[in-house]
């Protein structure tokens, strides 16, 4: 796996998801409709999004989140509103990115995400995938995927991350091709 393994946006500080409350204030999310819901994973459509990120090819997951996080300061991977995103400084080396519709297999799971429990998440992700019917189940161990995490490092206990990785293209009903609009 290796080199091989690049973890493309395996830095990903999604500070939003759907319903998510934080003070007592709603905060805007990725919108996404369920396609599919399973025991241990979903298949989710999601709509085109714009997120602020700072690629880290890493190998290890952990180094990359220190690295890219100390290099950013505040956000590695961002969800951006719609409504008048920031520019970056141009020290930090940010790069604007936009996602046509898509749809992601997404896996949830709880602690703190690290080099060993972020590459077992994904691996049980690609096995439920395979497992379950998807009309389109070729998925090998050298995929790129994103780790989407929801806490901030202080908050210990009942943390949220995902897994997350593109299948669309897999033939699934409610799925749009790779390059589809939502």
């Amino acid at each position: 796996m290796g080199s091989n393994l690049a973890i493309l946006a395996a830095v990903a500080f999604c500070f939003s998801v759907s319903n998510l409350v934080f003070y007592g204030h709603a905060i805007e999310s990725v919108m996404y409709t369920l396609v599919r819901s399973e025991s241990d994973y979903e298949i989710r459509l999601y709509r085109e999004v714009s997120w602020m990120s700072a690629l880290v090819r890493e190998t290890s997951f952990e180094k990359s989140t220190k690295d890219g996080f100390q290099r950013t300061l505040y956000y590695v991977k961002l969800f951006l509103s719609k409504r008048n995103p920031p520019e970056p400084n141009p020290e930090l080396n940010l790069q604007l990115e936009t996602w046509n519709a898509q749809c992601m297999a997404i896996r949830k799971f709880s602690g703190f995400a690290k080099d060993d429990n972020v590459k077992k998440e994904m691996e049980a992700l690609v096995t439920s995938l395979t497992k379950h019917p998807t009309g389109n189940t070729v998925l090998d161990y050298n995929i790129s995927y994103t780790i989407a995490q929801y806490n901030s490092s202080h908050h210990t206990s009942g943390r949220l991350n995902e897994v997350w990785i593109d299948v669309s293209g897999f033939n699934m009903e409610g799925c749009l091709p790779k390059q589809g609009k939502y």
